[in-house]
């Protein structure tokens, strides 16, 4: 199964979700007559309920509704004005340039529960299919099942972990990883942090701490500091991308458990509203069930009639 195929299968309850109602506004809206004036206001409300429905946000949802409203006397089809716009709103986020230096070191954060550490298991066996040879810190030292977990993962993905003793300083395991990367050749270096946010004063100065000292292990680290969201918990997913923004410099998204929820819209919210890349999807459970996110893949997935 390709990667469209795998993103249409894991947006498939958002789909089930809107394309009904959605169905049945672009009837009402592209009759020929209503081509050429502006979109009625009952279409503009149903318009409106569904993206909010669909956890697209109020921002995004009124820049998509203010787009509909000024480009609809020409002639396009609603669907088509929909799926412009929110192509628009994620051509307007720029990923960062990705910088050569090897080796690379990636920080993996976000809110235990998330998926977290079994993302970083996932991205490591993509990032070797890709022909990388990552290698894994398990630096949320402060749970032992977590490194456990990430032990297993590990191994499913048929890569290199470091780990240390639970209640080791995070800072050290990870000085102690890039060291170990770069004589064994390994690139890139995923880096499993705690997910801690019962306390932010502290979150912050732990991932403070292990951002200096990577810097000290290698020029410019991190390299690339990825935020792992929920994507079943909706908007408040965006309040979490806020606060590690804040605190960790986050730089992209990893979207997980796509699959599992019915608000998939959430993507645009979080690129409209944060100005942050979505690197990559989780669309299930399984050891490949994390893959590349295509803006362009992803709304013709959302709205195209036909699959």
């Amino acid at each position: 199964m390709g990667f469209l195929d795998r993103l249409r299968e894991g947006l498939s309850r958002t789909k089930q979700q809107i394309v009904s109602r959605f169905d049945e506004i672009v009837q009402q809206a592209d009759t020929a007559e209503q081509r050429t004036r502006p979109v009625d206001v009952d279409t503009i409300e149903a318009l409106e309920e569904l993206l909010v429905s669909a956890d697209v946000g109020i921002a995004a949802t009124e820049r998509i509704v203010g787009a509909v409203r000024a480009r609809s006397r020409h002639g396009e089809s609603l669907r088509d004005l929909v799926k412009d716009e929110i192509r628009r709103v994620f051509d307007a986020v720029e990923a960062p340039p990705v910088n050569g230096q090897t080796p690379h070191v990636t920080l993996i954060v976000g809110v235990n529960g998330t998926g977290k550490t079994t993302t970083v298991g996932k991205l490591a066996n993509l990032l070797k299919s890709e022909g990388n040879q990552p290698l894994i810190c398990a630096a949320d030292t402060f749970r032992a099942a977590a490194v456990e977990q990430l032990e297993i993962w590990a191994k499913r993905a048929n890569v290199d972990i470091v780990r240390a003793k639970e209640g080791s300083d995070p800072a050290a395991v990870v000085f102690d990883a890039i060291q170990s990367g770069k004589a064994r050749n390994c690139n890139p270096i995923l880096i499993d942090t705690a997910g801690r946010m019962n306390n932010r004063v502290n979150l912050m100065n732990e991932l403070d701490k292990i951002r200096r000292v990577a810097a000290r292990a290698t020029d410019g680290a991190p390299h690339e500091v990825l935020l792992v969201l929920d994507a079943t918990v909706g908007q408040n997913g965006v309040q979490q991308a806020r606060e590690f923004t804040s605190v960790a410099g986050v730089t992209g998204i990893v979207l997980t458990k796509l699959d599992g929820t019915a608000k998939g819209g959430v993507a645009v919210a979080i690129a409209n509203d944060l100005k942050l890349p979505i690197k990559y999807v989780g669309v299930g459970e399984g050891l490949e069930d994390l893959i590349p996110f295509s803006a362009q893949e992803y709304v013709d997935a959302l709205f195209q009639e036909k699959w």
